[in-house]
């Protein structure tokens, strides 16, 4: 994956969160919630595109 297609779906991760937060009335605490938790998956998979959690997702059985 490029750096451009990255930097593509931060944008629109932040984007369609910022939409989300405006728009869709929910309670503080939810909102907090959902933030962490997008920013949380986001971080995951950015350490997988750049090869830091290599292991992550593709489980290895020894025998």
């Amino acid at each position: 994956m490029d750096l451009f297609s990255i930097i593509i779906v931060l944008v629109v991760a932040g984007v369609l969160l910022w939409l989300i937060n405006t728009y869709v009335p929910m309670q503080g605490t939810i909102k907090s919630l959902l933030n962490g938790v997008v920013v949380i998956v986001l971080v995951i998979w950015l350490l997988q595109v750049f090869g830091v959690l290599s292991g992550i997702g593709s489980p290895r059985i020894h025998t």
